[in-house]
């Protein structure tokens, strides 16, 4: 329709036109969204360890233009190899460190990604520096279509969170967050540290 009667419309048709374009751009973004939440849930368990520093790099790849837009500084410390399927655990610092970079404050988003051995999991977290996050919505915000900002500058679904819960649980780890409004906010997710503890995991939160 854009190609074919753009130069015949008049100013309300364009304005029509652009509406549409931005309605259809929004639902094929919602339904890649549902599409990924979907999968996520049907992962399969990888038992051979992971590089998280090279598949922390292949995010920040995927996300250079808006780093760049951002002015962002991304600093992670040593990460150790997880096993986690490499997309699934790109899919997660993808979709924090996006986050970080989309709610950000007035300065240049500063981000920080690390992770320390607790017992028989890693601890990763992504720390930054925006606006927050009031902490009676820590629970809500990994809910499917909770978003607490609707602006058209943060745009996005309100599944990214919830995708990142369902990967990271599929894995038996869990994610959190902790935060308070104008102070940054720091997601933490805990991944096994042996293969044998995923299979466990998994098959305790599929009986139960």
């Amino acid at each position: 329709m854009a190609q074919r009667y753009h130069s015949v419309l008049d100013a309300d048709g364009q304005l029509f036109l652009g509406f549409l374009k931005e309605g259809g751009r929004r639902l094929a973004t919602l339904v890649n969204d549902l599409l990924a939440y979907t999968r996520a849930g049907m992962a399969e368990i990888n038992e051979t360890a992971v590089d998280s520093s090279a598949v922390l790099m292949h995010s920040l790849s995927s996300l250079a233009e808006a780093i760049r837009e951002s002015n962002a500084k991304v600093t992670h410390d040593a990460l150790p190899e997880v096993y986690m399927g490499e997309a699934h655990l790109q899919q997660v610092l993808q979709n924090l460190i996006s986050n970080a970079l989309k709610y950000r404050d007035q300065d240049p988003p500063q981000i920080h990604i690390s992770a320390v051995a607790r017992g028989g999991v890693w601890r990763f977290s992504v720390q930054d520096n925006g606006i927050g996050i009031d902490p009676k919505y820590k629970e809500i915000i990994f809910g499917v279509f909770k978003r607490l900002h609707h602006d058209r500058t943060s745009g996005g679904t309100g599944i990214g969170l919830a995708i990142c819960q369902r990967v990271v649980e599929r894995y038996g780890g869990r994610i959190w967050v902790e935060s308070e409004p104008g102070n940054g906010a720091t997601f933490f997710f805990t991944v096994p540290r042996r293969a044998q503890s995923v299979r466990i995991a998994t098959l305790d939160s599929s009986s139960g």
